[in-house]
């Protein structure tokens, strides 16, 4: 599976996941249908939020989600903008879980 589909079918997978276990999830930016890098926004309702992003472990080599920004939402909002403004095929993805839950950490997401 080349790399551009495993992205688009890894969104798939993962919008599915989280609809199985009831929490809202939406494609809030669509990057390019052939290519780009996914981004994950949690947030929690309370006007807080976080983005994950995926990134190597020093350590193990393995990929990883990190998180790239939390806080008050809008200023989550706003480095999720300036990522944008650098890589125009970003996908992100916003996820709405009052408890916190983004499954990023499950089996089969990482």
């Amino acid at each position: 599976m080349s790399p551009r589909l495993a992205a688009r079918v890894w969104i798939d997978a993962y919008l599915r996941r989280l609809q199985l276990v009831n929490i809202p999830a939406y494609v809030i930016h669509k990057g390019d249908p052939n290519a780009g890098v996914v981004m994950v926004k949690l947030a929690t309702l309370d006007g807080q939020a976080k983005v994950f992003q995926k990134s190597y472990d020093l350590n193990s080599g393995d990929r990883v989600w990190v998180v790239l920004s939390e806080g008050d939402e809008a200023e989550v909002d706003a480095a999720i903008a300036r990522q944008r403004e650098f890589d125009r095929d970003l996908w992100v993805i916003e996820v709405e879980d009052r408890e916190g839950r983004h499954l990023l950490d499950e089996e089969g997401l990482a």
